[in-house]
């Protein structure tokens, strides 16, 4: 089996993170979103990977690329790096990866992780996993028929049609075909909105007779925006305290209180602080005199005299807020 990971996409809803990094390279309890998305498919999927194909813009650079054959090799997978010169669709990005395109192949955007335990039946033709949502009308869903097979693949419904929402996680059987039937939409130029659209080619599949069937994720863990992202990061710290060593051995401590599940990487100094719950420090993060909860500070950085939640920091980041020299009367109330 093939794994296909488009992500190629400038992430503008994350900026200014995204401005000096790839939406998918930003860490989630210690690791790169597409690094964790890669890995919980081969160790949740229990089938043989072959390659694992990266879909990156042109100027993510050496150091990424090379780290990302690492991630494939790391799993008994080759990696290879395709790019996508252009933003056109997720039609279009999957089809960067053509030579990949054969056999078995499982598509994965890597801009959502997820919770769940994938079982391929290779028989199927195509399986396209869904997470039950309370507002069908914000996504891309599919409506099953009497055999629990999907008959129509319909894009935000102003009506209800399905509750069962588009995740982007996919498998083909049939590798070959998904090729010619994305090129088709090049070919013939079928667009919406000015790009072009896998669901227009699984739409064209299932009228051609593909059968595609439904399978759920038991969570669904968006990376979309900031907030999302750092909600994403307390989940995952949540899931894998039991079975990853979340604290490096180099991180030190000093008169710190922290508060389970935390992220704690190498070199990580905390001194005079409270971190945690729900905390990501990357490597070099210096702590001091602070009180730090629900939030990701990226490598490198310094955060002193601050109190932060929800917060989603960058890479070599300083931030001193000034300290107060203070008296304060009885009853006193400062904000």
């Amino acid at each position: 089996m093939n794994i296909i990971i488009p992500m190629a996409g400038m992430g503008k809803r994350m900026r200014p993170h995204t401005l000096t990094t790839a939406k998918p390279l930003i860490p989630i309890a210690g690791k790169p979103i597409v690094q964790r998305l890669v890995e919980d498919i081969v160790a949740t999927s229990n089938e043989k990977v072959d390659e694992i194909a990266f879909i990156i813009g042109p100027n993510f650079g050496k150091e990424v690329e090379s780290h990302l054959c690492q991630v494939a090799e790391s799993l008994g997978a080759i990696g290879k790096i395709y790019y996508q010169h252009e933003a056109l669709g997720t039609a279009h990005a999957i089809l960067c990866a053509a030579d990949a395109l054969k056999g078995n192949v499982f598509v994965a955007f890597a801009d959502t992780l997820f919770k769940a335990t994938f079982s391929i039946d290779k028989n199927k033709d195509a399986i396209v996993w869904t997470q039950k949502v309370d507002d069908p009308t914000a996504f891309g869903v599919v409506k099953l028929n009497a055999a629990n097979e999907i008959e129509a693949f319909v894009e935000k419904p102003k009506d209800f049609v399905s509750d069962l929402a588009i995740i982007g996680v996919y498998y083909f059987k049939d590798g070959e075909n998904l090729r010619n039937e994305l090129q088709r939409l090049i070919d013939n130029d079928i667009k919406i909105k000015g790009e072009y659209q896998i669901t227009d080619a699984m739409d064209h599949m299932l009228k051609k007779g593909v059968k595609f069937y439904t399978d759920q994720v038991a969570e669904w863990l968006d990376c979309g925006n900031k907030d999302a992202t750092v909600y994403t990061n307390s989940r995952i710290l949540s899931i894998k305290q039991q079975s990853e060593q979340l604290v490096h051995a180099t991180a030190k401590t000093e008169n710190a209180v922290i508060i389970a599940p935390c992220f704690l990487g190498e070199n990580v100094v905390i001194r005079n602080s409270v971190v945690g719950p729900n905390v990501s420090l990357e490597a070099g993060v210096v702590v001091e005199d602070s009180r730090i909860t629900n939030s990701i500070v990226q490598a490198h950085s310094t955060i002193k005299n601050a109190r932060f939640d929800n917060s989603l920091i960058g890479k070599h980041v300083v931030y001193v807020h000034q300290a107060e020299d203070l008296s304060l009367g009885d009853f006193s109330t400062k904000q």
